[in-house]
């Protein structure tokens, strides 16, 4: 039993051994003696003659999609995103923030209303939510004051709500 128990610990340590020295690289007792240490200028001299990193490779970063034209209207996705990041927000009228957040509701609404008008698939395939915020328009009569967006707080958080859901159900409107 001793001894089985001791090849298993043996195995590990002599295959780990073997692949380094098959690699090439001078090999060591490390720190506390387990741990192999493999000099940094063989390991160096490895890596670049094999065109092998020793490092594990980073995930690739997310691509950015810049608008090529500055004067093109922009994507109804970009768009969408700035009115989804309002989603976790509320307030309470009165309140120092309120007038902010609102104003912030009614500005990514705007915008979301205009890409979607020159966005290429044409105003008809966001029928809906291009009406329920030129309701909103309406609604507000051209008052953006503090006094107004907090009198029509509701109107304005459910109209974002409401689009954000028509969006959400209409995956070829908001993301391409």
């Amino acid at each position: 039993m001793l001894i089985r128990t001791g090849l298993r610990a043996a195995i590990p340590a002599v295959v780990l051994g073997a692949f380094l020295v098959d690699c090439g690289a001078a090999v060591t007792d490390g720190p506390g003696g387990d741990v192999p240490y493999v000099d940094p200028s063989v390991a160096a001299a490895a890596e670049a003659g094999a065109g092998v990193s020793l490092m594990p490779t980073p995930p690739p970063t997310p691509t950015l999609i810049i608008q090529t034209d500055p004067g093109d209207p922009e994507l109804v996705r970009d768009a969408f995103a700035g009115l989804q990041a309002t989603l976790d927000g509320d307030c309470t009228p009165g309140d120092g923030d309120c007038a902010h957040f609102l104003g912030r509701v009614k500005d990514e609404l705007n915008r979301l209303d205009r890409s979607m008008k020159a966005d290429k698939k044409g105003p008809g395939h966001f029928e809906e939510p291009i009406a329920w915020i030129g309701a909103l328009r309406t609604t507000l009569d051209g008052d953006v004051s503090t006094p107004n967006l907090e009198r029509h707080r509701t109107e304005l958080i459910g109209t974002r709500d409401r689009v954000s859901t028509w969006m959400r159900g209409h995956p070829e409107g908001g993301h391409r």
